[in-house]
């Protein structure tokens, strides 16, 4: 079973999930810290305070990733793509694309099926241009 999420929506499908996971990378190496963000008003997410390492690869490659677990087992994970800008030491992200992800092994576990464009997974686009 797919679940579409509007981008205008995010603030909703964000109260399914409790903390992220920020990536971002400005090397060989991923750097992963644990977040809390917000939607603002203009639709973005906000991260308070992320850490040094990561405003220092934003400084050099705005462009992250931010992940959501599921709460529950087999449910869908949020993964959210967009572009990052620092704000002092807090950091907004634009979200470009997300998608409510699950292997299809965890869909069929709940009773669902794999989406039919045979990705071999159950996913849903999350994109902010209305694709």
């Amino acid at each position: 079973m797919s679940i579409p999420v509007d981008p205008a929506d995010l603030h909703t499908a964000l109260a399914d999930f409790d903390s992220g996971y920020l990536l971002s990378t400005a090397s060989a190496r991923i750097k992963v810290v644990t977040v809390d963000p917000v939607v603002d008003d203009a639709g973005r997410l906000r991260i308070t305070g992320p850490g040094r390492g990561t405003l220092a690869n934003l400084a050099e490659n705005p462009v992250v990733t931010v992940v959501f677990a599921p709460r529950e087992r087999y449910g869908y994970t949020l993964l959210v793509d967009g572009t990052a800008e620092v704000e002092g030491e807090d950091v907004v992200v634009h979200a470009t694309a997300g998608v409510l992800h699950r292997p299809a092994s965890h869909a069929e576990a709940q009773g669902g099926s794999v989406a039919a464009d045979g990705c071999g997974h159950d996913c849903a686009p999350v994109t902010s241009d209305g694709d």
